[in-house]
C-alpha cells in the first residue's frame, strides 16, 4: 500500500467519525440560527402560513422597546453577579477541600455538586418555596430573631427582585466549577507549597502566588462558560420564579423572547430577539477571549 492510499484511507476514517457530529451540529445549531434570521424579517404570528415580509422593522421596533434594554441589562447583571459569586465561592471550597485535610472532603464535594444534577426547573420551584412570604424558609428563619412574624414578599419588589434571582443562579453553578478547580489544584506539585512554606509564606501568600497563577487558565475557561450559559440559559430560572415580573423588572432576553413569540404570538419579533442574543453572546465571548489573550501576552 503506497503512502497516497494510506493517507486517503486515514482521511476517510477520520471523516467517518466527524461527519455524523457535523451533520447533527448543522441540523440542531446552524439550521435553527439561519431559520431564526429568516423569520426575523417577517411579521408572523407563528400560528398560520401567512407571513408578511417587513425587512428590518422587527429590529427597529426592538431597539425602540424599553423592555429589551431592561432585559439586556438584567442579563449582564446576572452574568457579572454569577461570575463574581460562583468564582469566589467555588474557588474557596476548591482550595479548602484540597489544601486542608478534611476527613469528609469527598462527602462535601458530592453535596456541593448535587445542584448540578438537579433540573433547573426543580431549583426554581425550590427557591420559590424558600422565598414564599407565608410558608417560606427565609421568612421563617428571620422570624426566629424577631417578636413578630416576618412577612416579606421577596419576589414582589420591581427594583429588588432581580437581586433575589442571583442566589439560586449562583447556588446552581457552584458545584461544577468547584470540581473543575479542584482538578486543577490537584495537578499543582506539592513541592511548590512545601518550598513556599520553608520560605515563610503563609496560606494567603501561597494562594495568591502559587494556586491562582497555576489555575488561572481553568478560571478563564470557567468565566467564559458562565457568561455563555447565562446569556443563553438564564430564561428557565427566571420564567419559573418570576415569569419576568413584577412589571417586567426581571425580564431577560430569553424570557422576553418566549413571551413575545409564544404568548403574544409575535413570532417574527421573537426571532429578532433570538438573533440579538446570538450577536451579543458572540461579541461578549470574543471580547473576553481577546482580553484574556492580551493579558497572557503582557504577562509573557
Amino acid at each position: 500500500m503506497n503512502s497516497g492510499t494510506a493517507k486517503r484511507q486515514r482521511n476517510l476514517f477520520i471523516a467517518a467519525f466527524i461527519l455524523p457530529t457535523f451533520l447533527f451540529f448543522c441540523l440542531f445549531m446552524i439550521y435553527p440560527v439561519i431559520q431564526a434570521l429568516y423569520y426575523s424579517f417577517f411579521d408572523w404570528s407563528g400560528m398560520s402560513q401567512n407571513k408578511t415580509f417587513i425587512g428590518l422593522d422587527n429590529f427597529k421596533e426592538m431597539f425602540r422597546d424599553p423592555i429589551i434594554w431592561r432585559s439586556i441589562g438584567n442579563d449582564y447583571f446576572l452574568v457579572i453577579g454569577k461570575i463574581i459569586g460562583i468564582m469566589i465561592i467555588a474557588t474557596f471550597f476548591a482550595v479548602a477541600l484540597t489544601r486542608f485535610n478534611f476527613k469528609l472532603a469527598a462527602f462535601f464535594r458530592s453535596i456541593f455538586f448535587i445542584p448540578n444534577v438537579i433540573s433547573v426547573v426543580v431549583i426554581g420551584v425550590l427557591w420559590n418555596f424558600i422565598y414564599n412570604p407565608q410558608i417560606g424558609f427565609l421568612n421563617g428563619f428571620l422570624s426566629l430573631f424577631t417578636e413578630n412574624k416576618v412577612d416579606i414578599t421577596w419576589l414582589g419588589f420591581p427594583k429588588h427582585t432581580i437581586w433575589m434571582l442571583l442566589p439560586p443562579a449562583i447556588w446552581a453553578g457552584i458545584g461544577f466549577y468547584m470540581i473543575l478547580l479542584i482538578a486543577a489544584i490537584q495537578n499543582i506539585p506539592v513541592s511548590y507549597y512545601e518550598a513556599a512554606a520553608l520560605e515563610g509564606a503563609g496560606q494567603w501568600r501561597q494562594f495568591r502566588h502559587i494556586t491562582v497563577p497555576l489555575i488561572w487558565e481553568q478560571m478563564k475557561v470557567s468565566i467564559i462558560n458562565i457568561m455563555m450559559t447565562t446569556l443563553n440559559g438564564s430564561f428557565v430560572i427566571v420564567w419559573i420564579m418570576t415569569e419576568g415580573g413584577p412589571d417586567n423588572s426581571t425580564q431577560v432576553m430569553g424570557s422576553y423572547l418566549y413571551q413575545m413569540a409564544f404568548r403574544q404570538y409575535h413570532f417574527g419579533y421573537g426571532a429578532a430577539i433570538g438573533v440579538l442574543i446570538l450577536v451579543l453572546s458572540l461579541i461578549t465571548t470574543v471580547t473576553l477571549q481577546r482580553l484574556f489573550r492580551q493579558e497572557t501576552i503582557e504577562v509573557s
